[in-house]
């Protein structure tokens, strides 16, 4: 188990070499639940720890072995009216919902712990595919963007430096990383687009995801997983006997095996099983419940905030200037502000916004102070701006394609 944990213990660290490309919210669906529920996986596996899943004790004539795996296959049961506090405490019950059975008696029948492993494992899986779509449609293109720029802010030589295994970028290797990024946002929009689209998409599928999982869990464990928490929680009487967790996570079963006699007749014989791992369930579900509430709330808040973004980055100058000075410490010209704006559609500005979480906040001022002026010269027709289109892009003219007296462009110099 010790071997089991120390493997799960890396999905938990923080590696800041790596890009982000998602918010917090995103990472507790694939990071944080995908970890939660494989560590409750190994628990459940423990048997060294906590004994069999099932044991059970019958009168003699039936060996042991045998009806212990016919009691865990076959599921075992509760009598309805068997869960009263009353004959609990006067001793008339030895155990909730376990006594003498009727014809007319209503029943629960108990199969989920056969399959407790593997519905949480799946649940892992399942966690998971999100981040893992969204992975493969990213493509690395931010890293792809702002890799080499983790040390941009000491490109003070004239000439690229290694210490420690860290390269730290000239001058000129910064003015190219940053031309190039331009570049790609200027004229690959519609990618641009695509990822944005993506990351809401998958935002999204989280939100239903979780859903769609308290939906299962609920009909996995027979209808009584929706309010499993607040019953939790308006049970206060914690040193009671009818503890109502019981009706879900019974202790003790009961178990009917039949058999032939020796002459042919048919024998019943009563089971008594102890569930020795429920008491692991009834903490693993409630510890579920509560977290999928959480998990619910803050999916839905962050969907929230990508429709209220959308209808307010272009309606709010001051919007724009907090959330961009959160990420990047830095104070920003209005005009330039304005100009990417208005230049831009809202996927085209979300991954202005991940690409500024990113990059250092010097380094994406500079950038986006470029992004601004190249934004505004494209408000010219498009030969003025140097570029033609060819098959529906937007293609960069060479220098001998235009009249230097009448294309208004500036230098790269000047641009940077």
């Amino acid at each position: 188990m010790l071997a089991a944990i120390t493997t799960l213990t890396p999905r938990m660290r923080f590696n800041f070499s790596k890009p982000n490309i998602e918010n917090t919210v995103f990472k507790l669906h694939y990071k944080f639940t995908v970890t939660m529920l494989l560590a409750f996986v190994i628990l459940v596996c423990s048997r060294e720890y906590f004994g069999d899943q099932i044991r059970c004790i019958s009168d003699q004539g039936v060996p042991n072995n045998v009806i212990q795996t016919y009691c865990f296959f076959m599921a075992t049961f509760t009598i309805v009216r068997h869960y009263n506090e009353s004959l609990l405490q006067t001793g008339f019950l030895p155990h909730p919902g376990v006594g003498p059975i009727l014809d007319n008696d209503e029943t629960l029948h108990h199969k989920y712990y056969q399959w407790v492993p593997f519905v949480l494992f799946i649940q892992s899986i399942c966690f998971y595919i999100p981040h893992y779509i969204w992975k493969k449609k990213e493509g690395g293109r931010i890293k792809a963007l702002v890799d080499g720029l983790q040390y941009a802010s000491l490109a003070l030589h004239d000439q690229d430096m290694t210490v420690k295994n860290k390269t730290v970028p000239s001058k000129a290797t910064l003015q190219k990383k940053i031309e190039l990024i331009r570049k790609d946002i200027i004229l690959r929009l519609r990618i641009s687009r695509t990822w944005s689209t993506w990351l809401i998409a998958m935002e999204v599928t989280n939100l239903l995801h979780v859903m769609f999982q308290i939906w299962l869990i609920n009909i996995f464990l027979n209808g009584h997983f929706i309010n499993l928490g607040s019953t939790v929680i308006n049970f206060r009487n914690w040193e009671g006997i009818a503890d109502p967790l019981e009706t879900v996570f019974p202790k003790v079963t009961k178990c009917l095996f039949h058999k032939y006699g020796p002459s042919g007749t048919i024998q019943q014989h009563d089971a008594l099983c102890v569930m020795a791992l429920n008491i692991i369930h009834e903490k693993i579900y409630t510890i579920l419940w509560f977290w999928f509430l959480f998990l619910f709330i803050v999916s839905l808040l962050a969907v929230i905030w990508r429709i209220v973004s959308y209808f307010v980055y272009r309606r709010s100058l001051k919007f724009n200037d907090l959330l961009f000075k959160q990420v990047t410490s830095s104070k920003f010209n209005p005009h330039n502000v304005i100009r990417v704006v208005n230049g831009c559609e809202f996927a085209d500005w979300l991954f202005l916004y991940y690409l500024a979480k990113n990059m250092q906040g010097a380094i994406f001022e500079q950038l986006f102070r470029t992004l601004a002026e190249e934004l505004e010269k494209r408000e010219l027709p498009m030969e003025q701006q140097g570029y033609e289109e060819k098959g529906g892009e937007p293609v960069l003219l060479s220098r001998t394609e235009f009249d230097d007296e009448t294309l208004p462009l500036k230098s790269e110099k000047t641009l940077l």
